[in-house]
Formats: structure tokens, C-alpha cells, sequence
């Protein structure tokens, strides 16, 4: 991994996957910081890869507070 953005890798945006054990649940956490839960793997890459379509980034911290790099992708 380069330096700079924790959220890219070469240039290339990193989305997350993770399963929760004992379901079908799996939770899509994009570059953005956007998270969403899904049971559909196909609606999870749907919205993962349809950003910025559907996505709510996380709030921004409140002022004074630093400010994480992948919020600022």
C-alpha cells in the first residue's frame, strides 16, 4: 500500500465486506465510509460499485476533531 488516503490502494478505492457468523448478513463498508447491512451479495455489490448512488457517508466529526483521510476522498 502507498502512502497518503488509507482508503485507496495504488490510485484503486477499497471497499470492505464483512460477514456476521451465525447469518446471512454481510455488511458493505465502502471507501466513502458509507456502511449498509445486506443478505443479497448482488445488492451489496450493486450498491457498493453504484457509488455515489444510495450512499450516506458517515457525519462529519464535530469541529475541532480531526478529520479521518477517507472522509476527505
Amino acid at each position: 500500500m502507498t502512502t497518503g488516503d488509507p482508503g485507496t490502494a495504488g490510485g484503486r478505492a477499497v471497499y470492505r465486506i464483512h460477514w456476521a457468523p451465525g447469518t446471512d448478513n454481510l455488511r458493505a463498508v465502502c471507501f466513502c465510509g458509507a456502511e449498509e447491512e445486506f443478505e443479497d451479495p448482488v445488492a451489496l455489490w450493486d450498491w457498493l460499485l453504484g457509488h455515489p448512488e444510495g450512499h450516506n457517508p458517515r457525519p462529519a466529526p464535530e469541529s475541532g476533531a480531526p478529520v479521518p483521510a477517507a472522509a476527505l476522498v
